[in-house]
């Protein structure tokens, strides 16, 4: 079985699994296709595809369909994912065929999966759907669905996994990938990303008419005819504000390098074939990995979105604020991401709160 990718009439993206015979599978087809409806990323479609081809693989060891699956195989799924080999168990501490991030987002897409096929009426997809986690103690208030105003979870099992902070660079790091730029194009991109903390998808997606440069004011539109597959990832669309530095970095790209280029997008090919078409993320990624080798510096674009998210609030800037800026729905997502403060951060906040003073010992 493996994941293939599938280019759609339209000329969009989409991903399938295909099994022994090399034929697409049935079940998983018409979910992925569901989700193409539903205008799902790319990038989404195929992680669902790679959970799920995964748990076709386990099932069809144990000659398992699809729709034959118990609680019982969920859970020997998860053991599977964990464990180093066959037949090995996983041990506190040690480190498993997928770590427990990886076997939690395992989780949520095969019980997407099951939701889907609950809702098209197969029985035991009902049952695994009906499997939920109670709270503590197992109390529900009378009538708690109704009041609760929404239905609950429908991801009934989740293992425990360390609390991972997110991965950030220093000021000097962020200078130096910069510096290290060929290009004003690239620069440009780095820094827009490092001082907004855009998601690269925002940043491919740009047009030139999403800068508001009299106002210092960038949009981030979602779009979903973007040629090049950027995508957004946001269903509103959001201004925020930027500095005149990257103003003047904008301008000096239009006229350095973007010249007399002729297309809506801000970041295009202009070293490379085919000219002038909107800049997609695998070229991004041969800039990441490049800088990389240059500066030996083992960062990710969204290190940068990280980065910018701490920076402030470290200096203070309030979470709604920050979620703005980041475009989160809501700012329960970026104080779950990003509270985070270590000792130094603590001493700062309880004197800029004047529970101590400048000259408390330390």
């Amino acid at each position: 079985m493996r994941v293939q990718r599938v280019l759609m009439p339209d000329g969009s993206e989409s991903w399938t699994v295909l099994g022994p015979t090399g034929e697409p599978v049935g079940p998983v087809e018409a979910f992925l296709a569901h989700l193409q409806a539903l205008d799902r990323s790319p990038t989404t479609l195929r992680t669902y595809a790679t959970t799920l081809k995964l748990w076709l693989q386990f099932l069809d060891r144990l000659g398992v369909a699809v729709d034959e699956a118990t609680v019982d195989h969920v859970s020997r799924f998860v053991a599977w994912l964990r464990s180093p080999a066959d037949n090995v168990a996983v041990l506190e501490g040690g480190s498993g065929r997928c770590g427990p991030a990886t076997v939690n987002r395992h989780l949520a897409a095969l019980f997407t999966f099951y939701e889907y096929r609950a809702r098209n009426g197969v029985v035991l997809a009902q049952s695994l759907v009906a499997w939920r986690r109670v709270n503590r103690g197992g109390y529900r208030p009378f009538l708690h669905h109704v009041t609760a105003g929404r239905p609950s979870a429908t991801r009934p099992l989740r293992i425990r996994q360390p609390r991972r902070l997110p991965r950030t660079l220093t000021e000097e790091q962020i200078l130096a990938l910069a510096q290290a730029c060929e290009h004003l194009r690239d620069r440009f991109l780095l820094i827009l990303l490092a001082e907004t903390g855009m998601r690269i998808g925002q940043a491919l997606g740009l047009r030139h008419n999403d800068f508001v440069s009299h106002r210092r004011e960038l949009r981030i539109v979602p779009r979903r005819d973007n040629t090049n597959g950027a995508r957004a990832k946001t269903v509103d669309e959001h201004t925020i504000p930027i500095s005149t530095g990257l103003v003047r970095l904008y301008t000096a790209y239009m006229f350095d390098e973007f010249a007399e280029c002729d297309s809506d997008y801000v970041f295009v090919n202009l070293f490379a074939e085919p000219h002038g078409r909107p800049l997609r993320y695998q070229a991004v990624h041969q800039l990441v990995r490049r800088l990389r080798k240059d500066t030996g510096i083992s960062f990710t674009l969204h290190m940068l979105r990280h980065s910018r998210a701490t920076d402030l609030l470290r200096h203070g800037v309030g979470v709604d604020v920050v979620a703005r800026l980041l475009t989160h729905r809501s700012s329960t997502t970026t104080s779950q991401t990003y509270i985070h403060l270590d000792v130094d951060d603590l001493r700062a906040e309880l004197t800029r709160a004047g529970a101590w003073t400048a000259q408390d010992p330390r």
